[in-house]
């Protein structure tokens, strides 16, 4: 609708300075959180060894940012106050960045929505301060400071009232800031951060600190990602190190059994500058696609450091997205750097799956029950003795013959070539002691248990040795002696028909069959007797659910994981000694063994002292 009078030309002007900086200040500061991340940047810039942020109000009525870095002389002062006047380039070259800041406009967007105040001591120079309120400049004035700088914004958004009323409730903007020093703080592992809530006044209450990591680089990395991402992410996280044509990546990445519900702990870094680039989530992505389902997400910490002329930071005035010169090597280095070290990996699940196994197994307290004491606990002495007075033969029971399960008659056994005692318990998985509910494994290994989902593991190991046939010379097959006809769709039976020829390099032949039917004549070899009927049927919701969101090898993979669930071991059935002893083994020698084709675990290891810790024997 137009509101403008007929026949009335509009006169073009030019805006006044205070309302071009208002406008400025809506690209660059959207909240309280993207101010902190712009003062921390300039900090960081300087050459700040610690760095010191207080907040009252979620960051709405104060932001205070303390830096030991190298300070600005006086007469900069008013310089830097002005717009696109930094001292971080020369304006030459801006494909050759190396600093956080470049563009100029921090400083002078936060005065224009705030009130800001800048006290400075450069090396040489006496202490100076100079204040902005609404976009009006004061002048430098003396002030008392021994180094560094410290930037003081209050009422932020006082000029624009209006952008007052979009932001979130205190607590969702103090988790924001939090945030950002958080992921600067990743990036900047020899820089000590502190952050402090000082909304009730005084020195305030503490809700973040990372002081300095010493070491090397991957040491440093590791001890401040432990601190910022907890204990949990660095015990079961992988250490990624890999350069291709000018690219450097490292950081750690989880493993797939410590995942999360959503995309949260994925913490990205371009040249150590956080990012959140839609190309380097989709890698990260789809380097995990083959050991997680769509509601489980990888967590990892990645640092892709290359030359600046490689890259362009100069996309979005808040600096978060990027652009790569060559977008397929930036992909192809993190996915293949993930899966290498996933691969290294091999059976290994990670800690919390242990963690959360004891988590349940813990009865629950009465809030009356006493607590044990010392001398209720019978020594090792008077348990022996207790035995021995318990049922005649109860105490004669050897070790041996605790939940053994026995070879079938006329198999031979397996010997341990030290002791002779059967399959050597010293193996990661152990030795195969029982099969409960037709579904787990029980074996003893030299310090606890493991137990297996047998269907999970085997599920995944078919589905290793079909990868391994599709690499090498396509999935091998067997002919029906009577071809399966399967009844679906029309929409159906002309998605399957589509990649009738990728089918056939799995092992799956099809062919049409009038109406929406299809005949399956080949299935894999690998599989033995399969349901294909079933089988065809999971293969169309696989494609549906896909649709062209994936490569053609990722599409054949997810395929793939949905057939080699129909040729793996299903629950129920009963297995052998041998047969279990040779699950485990295979396991051992298999990457990714340690979870299934949908990222949950594949088995669960138990220390004895925890066991011992949950009947009270410690």
């Amino acid at each position: 609708m137009n509101t403008h009078a007929p026949n009335i030309r509009p006169n073009i002007r030019q805006l006044d300075d205070a309302a071009i900086n208002r406008i400025a200040a809506g690209e660059v500061v959207e909240r309280p959180a993207s101010a902190v991340k712009e003062l921390l940047e300039n900090a960081i810039d300087a050459g700040a060894r610690r760095i010191d942020v207080a907040i009252a109000e979620g960051g709405k009525s104060l932001i205070r940012v303390v830096d030991d870095g190298c300070g600005i002389e006086p007469d900069q002062l008013p310089l830097a106050l002005s717009r696109h006047a930094t001292s971080k380039i020369d304006g030459e070259n801006l494909l050759d960045i190396h600093t956080f800041g470049f563009r100029g406009e921090a400083l002078p967007s936060l005065g224009a929505v705030g009130r800001l105040t800048i006290t400075s001591r450069a090396q040489g120079y006496d202490g100076a301060r100079i204040s902005v309120s609404g976009g009006q400049v004061g002048s430098v004035a003396p002030a008392a400071l021994n180094t560094g700088t410290v930037v003081e914004l209050r009422d932020l958004f006082h000029a624009t009232p209006a952008r007052l009323k979009f932001l979130r409730s205190d607590r969702a903007e103090t988790q924001a800031i939090s945030d950002v020093v958080k992921r600067l703080a990743m990036a900047e592992p020899f820089i000590s951060f502190v952050l402090r809530d000082v909304s009730g006044g005084g020195e305030g209450r503490v809700s973040f600190r990372a002081d300095a990591e010493t070491g090397d680089m991957f040491d440093a990395l590791h001890g401040r990602l432990s601190r910022v991402l907890g204990a949990e992410f660095a015990q079961n996280a992988l250490p990624i190190d890999a350069q291709r044509e000018g690219l450097h990546l490292t950081g750690y990445a989880a493993l797939p059994t410590y995942s999360r519900g959503s995309a949260v702990a994925q913490f990205l870094f371009v040249n150590g500058r956080p990012v959140r680039d839609k190309l380097l989530v989709g890698a990260l992505r789809g380097a995990y696609h083959d050991f997680l389902s769509r509601d489980r997400h990888p967590v990892a910490a990645l640092f892709l450091d290359c030359d600046p002329q490689l890259v362009d930071v100069n996309v979005h005035p808040a600096k978060s997205e990027v652009r790569f010169r060559d977008p397929g090597l930036a992909r192809g280095l993190i996915v293949s750097a993930l899966r290498h070290a996933l691969a290294e990996a091999g059976h290994r699940a990670s800690s919390t799956v242990a963690s959360a196994t004891l988590g349940a197994f813990r009865p629950e307290q009465s809030e009356n029950a006493a607590r044990p004491y010392q001398m209720s606990t019978p020594s090792p002495g008077a348990r022996a003795a207790a035995y021995q007075a318990q049922v005649p033969g109860f105490a004669d029971l050897g070790a041996g013959y605790s939940a053994r399960v026995e070879p079938v008659s006329g198999a031979p056994a397996v010997m341990d070539d030290d002791t002779g005692e059967g399959v050597s318990e010293r193996l990661p998985l152990g030795a195969a002691r029982a099969q409960v509910h037709e579904n787990y494994i029980v074996a003893q290994t030299e310090d606890g248990m493991v137990i297996v989902d047998q269907h999970a593991a085997h599920e995944r190991l078919v589905y290793e040795k079909l990868k391994r046939q599709l690499a090498e010379n396509g999935v091998a097959a067997q002919a029906l002696l009577i071809p399966e006809i399967v009844e679906m769709s029309e929409g159906d039976s002309a998605r399957l028909l589509e990649r009738a020829d990728d089918l056939a390099r799995l092992g799956l032949v099809i062919e049409p069959f009038g109406g929406g039917a299809v005949a399956v004549r080949e299935t894999p070899a690998l599989l033995g007797q399969v349901d294909a009927r079933a089988m065809v049927l999971d293969i169309v919701d696989e494609l549906t659910d896909e649709g062209e969101s994936l490569s053609v090898q990722s599409r054949l993979e997810a395929i793939l994981s949905r057939v080699a669930c129909h040729g793996s071991i299903r629950s129920g059935r009963r297995m052998r000694a041998e047969e279990m002893n040779a699950l485990l083994r295979e396991m051992e020698a298999t990457p990714h063994s340690g979870q299934c084709n949908h990222g949950r675990p594949t088995y669960v290891e138990l220390k004895l002292s925890d066991i011992e810790r949950l009947f009270g024997r410690t």
